[in-house]
């Protein structure tokens, strides 16, 4: 048996973006920017595909501007802010201690510019408050950036609530949408949001492209120096293929967003229930308020890698956390922010599954990780000084 059970890593490609994608190959291969024909047809299925995903948010399709993926969308918002609060006096940001590292890193850069920032502390339950944020706003706050859910642990942050209290303030609100986009609906409008990043790769369409809504109003700045592509903000030949297939596959994952969520939901409570039966484990993040793909949990006593590795053997692929980071060493910072202490946060696993993942195969992960958490535990000195009393158990 082989389950794909790390869907927030990337996804299956959908047959909806696959065939998106062909005729841009072969056909229709213009430059966009070209005057000619074939160019114009290309510049043609750009502006569809803009305003398709543009639909998807309930945006304009002159607010959307597509990049390489959610990193360059996360780095152009939030140094577009950053260099607006500057020309106003303005150099403090607001963050939190678990968003990517696309956003943790691009505020560190600023930072040794000369920028104040301020990482929100996250609660237990993996839930920043919008008091936190509120109280946090000063007068030279040029940006706060939230993520929208987390890609690790999968908790969905009270977005409209601190959007509101930003447009209140008037402070730039960004949000990190990479892992929510597809999966639950977005309404920038409503949301009060004015910048927001997406990834296709993580809703069935192809990786290296994404996009970076930016409310009108806001002069958005280029961090890519060239040509005058996307109305000048972002330099390159626009990748009309990938673009295509992203718009295709955001379509498809909006139009049927609610019959897979609720699909996807009851396998996820499945296996959440059969893996809380492991002794001394802990779900990570708040039961409820969660993506409706993510199951990550912790068990005493043993590495994440090894549990990954034995998964792999047994034909279910899975993570221990991002993507991004998984050739570190270092536990999880997501499970650090949470109050995880670092003995718990190495024996970490996350699965994220989609509408594929059906009953049986869930009950066939519940009892693979049961015997290799049981295997690992039986092989490890840590688990025998925590038996024999050695050491206190951190976990009930």
């Amino acid at each position: 048996m082989n389950i794909y059970a790390d869907n927030a890593a990337t996804t299956k490609m959908s047959e909806a973006a696959l065939n998106a994608m062909l005729p841009y190959f072969r056909e229709n291969y213009g430059n966009p920017s070209s005057l000619h024909s074939i160019g114009q047809r290309a510049n043609e299925a750009l502006w569809a595909a803009r305003e398709d995903v543009a639909k998807c948010i309930n945006a304009e399709p002159k607010e959307i501007t597509f990049t390489s993926g959610g990193s360059e969308a996360d780095n152009q918002a939030i140094v577009t802010a950053a260099r607006l609060g500057a020309k106003k006096g303005k150099k403090h940001i607001i963050s939190t201690a678990f968003e990517h590292h696309a956003v943790l890193h691009t505020l560190n850069k600023l930072q040794k510019e000369g920028y104040e920032i301020t990482l929100l502390d996250v609660h237990e339950n993996g839930i920043i408050f919008p008091e936190q944020v509120k109280d946090a706003i000063r007068e030279d706050t040029c940006l706060v950036t939230v993520m929208f859910a987390n890609n690790e642990i999968g908790t969905i942050q009270p977005i409209k609530e601190i959007g509101a209290i930003c447009r209140e303030k008037k402070v730039i609100f960004h949000t990190d949408a990479v892992q929510a986009a597809g999966h639950i609906a977005i309404d920038v409008k409503d949301m009060n949001i004015d910048m927001l990043s997406i990834s296709a790769h993580k809703f069935h369409g192809p990786k290296g492209v994404g996009a970076l809504y930016c409310r009108k109003g806001i002069l958005l700045y280029s961090i890519i120096e060239g040509g005058a592509q996307e109305r000048g903000k972002r330099a390159g030949t626009e990748n009309i293929p990938a673009i295509a297939g992203m718009a295709a596959a955001f379509k498809d994952a909006v139009a049927h967003m609610d019959e897979n969520a609720e699909k996807i939901k009851k396998i996820r409570d499945i296996l959440i229930d059969g893996l809380s039966e492991i002794p001394h484990g802990i779900l990570n993040g708040d039961r409820e308020k969660r993506l409706p793909g993510n199951v990550n949990f912790c068990f005493e006593g043993i590495e994440g890698e090894s549990i990954l590795l034995l998964l792999d053997d047994k034909g279910i692929s899975a993570s221990s956390g991002s993507a991004c980071t998984s050739g570190s060493l270092d536990p999880s910072h997501v499970l650090l922010a949470i109050g995880r202490p670092h003995e718990i946060a190495h024996g970490s696993l996350r699965l994220s599954i989609d509408e594929n993942l059906n009953e049986e195969e869930a009950k066939y992960i519940i009892e693979t990780v049961k015997d290799t958490v049981r295997l690992l535990r039986g092989m490890s000195p840590v688990w025998r000084d925590l038996m024999s009393g050695k050491q206190q158990f951190i976990t009930k």
